[in-house]
């Protein structure tokens, strides 16, 4: 059976106009400032005039360790807000927006896929409404102002080999990684030593994300370090007079994007961190937005559970005050075979040694779910043709030795149909298993023992190795008073441990801190581990290879 593509799918929908998804959200025309037909920017106003509207449920999905199997977290995000909606519930949807580093390296679209995505989904892997176009002209504003700032005399006594901000592109770009700049005489900058990131790597991108509003934005702006002192005092962005403009540049993109699911469900889609370097959820305003306008809201965290959903919990809840009444873990009986030692052209074929192999990573999971975050729990299988009566039994059985409710949903293929029994059961959670929502560490513990603490009790490793630069970091960071903040490491998103090759559930491993440095803006410290990098590369055939725009203006080759 031949099968369309997903950028097929989606270009056959009808969409509705954008103002009649905004009526489906209850978001009066008002405070809808449309970009074309299909898409729409939601004004701040509408928070602010209702203040105290009971927000709905909040659903939290993540998955398991991620593998070149395909999980499909996305798709059951969406999957499930329509699943919500097909069962009789108003539901809204909350997502970030897709970077263009992946969108033309690896996965060619973001946007979810087969009957569960969201629309224009060419719109929302490309340019979208510009957010990220104007997140990377604040970052590197900020970043010019910096050099000039030296160049014009350097009231500041910036340390010129201290500078800690990078200017960034929305591109897997490694050429940029490390660069020498200011070269060509006085009159062309300080040569220095320098490098880029991807934007969804920026710390303007966490502070817009973790922004309640453009008061706070502001705020967030004006604390973060760019960079030390000769006497090593923190330089930052208010000292440098750069917050205004920054902020006028975020000013229309800080505004929460309306758009719709293949089936009309309203989606929020809104700022896009990464989840193995940055905190990876979208936007607080957006995901309240959408709170206050849906009975229940469907949110995702990035890439597997030890990273996106540790953050969100560990981090974005502590900030925002979002209680999340239910979390979905997604996995495949492919990915799990993957994780059990199979390789990738062998998944078709029924191996139960192998998925039991696999097995403890989605348990690791559940349980850290349940048993650190004290959260009621429920596992979405993504069921593929090649998955066997007795592997899909094994899955369920296994779950339901621990207490936990093991699905298949087939949003890919039937939409909200498709993920109606997930949705019925997340209602159920909802409304009769109340979690006693808990975190993962206290902030007045130092900053090692936070970092263990993430190390011992989610990715149930040994301890902590640190450089001797990232003890000096610690123990600088500390004497600065950033030892109260929370933690957010970057680590390879493959496995629990920060060697990507050890995947299912690895113990007795040791995680490897090079650098620990402060986002004061975003309100959290980035603990750097293993060999990960902050400006991703292009593989060996990237998607953009296969992405072309025909005489009609009609794209093709997204995915």
């Amino acid at each position: 059976m031949a099968y369309k593509t997903d950028i097929e799918i989606a270009q056959e929908c009808e969409m509705l106009p954008i103002y009649e998804v905004a009526r489906a959200a209850r978001v009066e025309d008002r405070f809808v400032e449309p970009h074309g037909r299909y898409k729409a920017k939601i004004q701040l106003q509408l928070l602010k005039e209702y203040p105290n509207k009971k927000r709905g449920k909040l659903i939290l999905v993540t998955s398991i360790n991620p593998t070149a199997a395909g999980e499909g977290k996305t798709t059951t995000t969406i999957g499930l807000a329509d699943g919500l909606r097909y069962i009789g519930k108003h539901s809204t949807v909350a997502l970030r927006e897709p970077s263009l580093g992946p969108v033309f390296g690896v996965k060619g679209g973001a946007a979810g896929g087969g009957y569960s995505q969201v629309v224009p989904m060419e719109d929302i892997n490309l340019h979208f409404t510009g957010d990220f176009h104007a997140i990377g002209a604040a970052n590197n504003l900020l970043a010019a102002m910096i050099d000039n700032h030296i160049q014009q005399g350097n009231e500041l006594n910036i340390d010129p080999r201290r500078i800690a901000w990078k200017r960034c592109v929305d591109m897997n770009d490694r050429q940029l990684r490390f660069i020498t700049d200011g070269l060509g005489g006085r009159s062309n900058g300080m040569p220095r030593e320098d490098g880029f990131d991807i934007t969804v790597a920026s710390e303007v991108m966490a502070v817009f994300c973790l922004a309640n509003s453009r008061e706070d934005l502001k705020e967030r702006l004006s604390r973060i370090v760019v960079g030390y002192t000769y006497d090593n005092k923190p330089v930052t962005a208010s000292q440098l007079k750069a917050v205004g403009a920054m902020a006028a540049l975020l000013n229309e993109a800080i505004m929460p994007n309306l758009v719709q699911t293949l089936e009309g469900t309203p989606a929020f889609v809104h700022g896009g961190p990464f989840a193995n370097i940055a905190h990876g959820c979208s936007s607080v305003i957006s995901t309240r937005m959408a709170l206050k306008m849906g009975e229940y809201t469907v949110t995702e965290a990035g890439f597997g559970a030890d990273l996106g959903a540790e953050k969100f919990l560990d981090i974005m809840c502590r900030q925002s005050g979002f209680d999340p009444d239910a979390v979905v873990i997604v996995a495949t009986v492919r990915a799990l075979k993957y994780h059990g030692g199979v390789s990738k052209n062998d998944l078709k074929n029924e191996d139960l040694a192998a998925l039991e192999r696999g097995m403890p990573n989605l348990l690791r999971h559940i349980s850290n779910i349940r048993d650190v975050y004290h959260l009621p729990c429920v596992v979405s299988v993504n069921r593929f043709v090649t998955d066997t009566p007795a592997e899909i039994q094994m899955v369920i059985d296994k779950c339901a030795e621990m207490g936990v409710k093991a699905i298949m949903a087939n949003g890919w293929e039937e939409g909200g149909k498709g993920t109606a029994e997930l949705a019925h059961e997340v209602v159920r959670l909802c409304e009769e298993e109340h979690g006693n929502f808990t975190f993962a560490y206290d902030l007045d513990m130092p900053i090692l023992d936070k970092i263990r603490a993430i190390v011992q009790r989610i990715y149930r490793g040994k301890d902590v190795v640190l450089t001797l630069g990232a003890q000096k970091d610690i123990a600088r960071l500390t004497e600065l008073g950033y030892d109260k903040l929370p933690i957010c490491i970057a680590k390879t998103q493959y496995s629990f441990s920060d060697d990507p090759h050890k995947l299912g559930a690895p113990e007795d491993f040791e995680i490897n801190v090079r650098s620990v440095k402060v986002s004061a803006g975003a309100g959290f410290l980035v603990v750097l581990t293993g060999d990960l990098m902050t400006m991703p590369g292009l593989p060996k055939r990237p998607a953009a290879e296969n992405i072309d725009v025909d005489e009609n203006g009609r794209i093709v080759g997204l995915f």
